[in-house]
């Protein structure tokens, strides 16, 4: 397994990695294919003129981006045919009514590899010696295929979606080759899919995106976070504050114990100290008993007043608090 040329992906150049997997070799780079596309393009270029350098089909031809390569290691269909021909190899679609793809559908260990795309990502599945290897560059290596499997695989790509092509051609010969035909390969472990970004040198264009989404949620985060503490800050003075106003009812005894003690009741301070709580309770209560009604009545009313001065306070500090909390936010 050592000995098979497997490059694992890199930014997206996946059809220099496909190709390089095909061949067994370092053959070609990104710079070379995009000279092959550059060639395209001048052709392409040539034969549009043709018709007019002055029709509106020309003009805007040569203002539209290259449909063959761009900056990000993107190259089209045409690219790779013609890299292929330079080594005098060709593709042939797999479920078109070539003679060689209606083989290839009864059996395809009867060929030498393929070429798998879906949208702008290619590999290539090859024989090397008498097993096939799926050389997938977003795999972390080479992925064993046994023959009995090999259908069921190019069945499920093209379920999902994937162009299959059928490399026609002699392919070069490669050391891989040589040694896999007296020495089979034996797989133990699958080789694992390049999902983890340290494995992935290169990365996509995605992560400049999930960077930006992890960003925003930090930032939304410390937002929530610095509101929030505001809020409890708020609350917590609300709090103190309402804690330090007089209570109602301790207003209320109080009153009670003076009024009562100015009206003839027998005050407490007559007494040493009370037998027990229900002594207590009950002077306490027939020194309320004692009481005018005009002085309960203020007794209750300036009461009142405190609780609704309490309230007031609170409800203030608590609108105050959620005021701080929305522009926190």
């Amino acid at each position: 397994m050592e000995t098979i040329f497997h490059e694992k992906q890199e930014g997206s150049l996946c059809a220099q990695h496909c190709l390089n997997a095909l061949l067994q070799n370092q053959y070609f780079s990104a710079v070379d294919l995009a000279q092959i596309g550059r060639r395209l393009d001048d052709r392409e270029r040539d034969r549009m003129a043709e018709g007019g350098i002055g029709t509106n089909e020309y003009q805007r031809f040569i203002e539209e981006p290259s449909s063959n390569y761009d900056d990000s290691g993107f190259f089209s269909v045409q690219v790779i045919t013609e890299a292929l021909s330079v080594w005098g190899l060709d593709m042939v679609l797999y479920n078109s009514q070539d003679p060689i793809s209606v083989q290839a559908r009864t059996d395809p260990t009867q060929m030498s590899a393929f070429i798998c795309n879906y949208h702008q990502h290619w590999f290539s599945v090859r024989k090397l010696g008498h097993q096939w290897f799926n050389l997938n560059s977003l795999l972390s290596g080479p992925e064993l295929i046994s023959d009995t499997y090999l259908s069921l695989f190019l069945t499920q790509l093209q379920q999902e979606g994937y162009s299959i092509f059928i490399v026609t051609g002699a392919l070069p010969e490669c050391e891989a080759d040589q040694l896999l035909r007296l020495m089979p390969a034996v797989q133990t472990v699958k080789p694992k899919l390049l999902t983890e970004k340290e494995e992935w040198s290169g990365g996509n264009a995605d992560d400049g995106e999930d960077s930006a989404l992890t960003e925003a949620l930090r930032a939304s985060r410390e937002l929530v976070d610095s509101g929030d503490a505001a809020l409890q800050r708020a609350l917590q003075l609300s709090l103190e504050a309402y804690k330090t106003d007089p209570v109602a009812g301790g207003n209320l005894n109080a009153d009670a114990s003076g009024k009562g003690s100015t009206s003839g009741a027998p005050s407490t301070s007559s007494y040493s100290q009370p037998s027990s709580q229900d002594d207590l309770r009950q002077k306490r209560l027939a020194a309320l008993d004692k009481q005018g009604s005009g002085n309960t009545t203020n007794t209750i009313q300036t009461s009142e007043h405190c609780e609704h001065t309490a309230e007031l306070t609170e409800e203030e500090l608590l609108e105050k608090a959620i005021a701080m909390s929305m522009q926190s936010s």
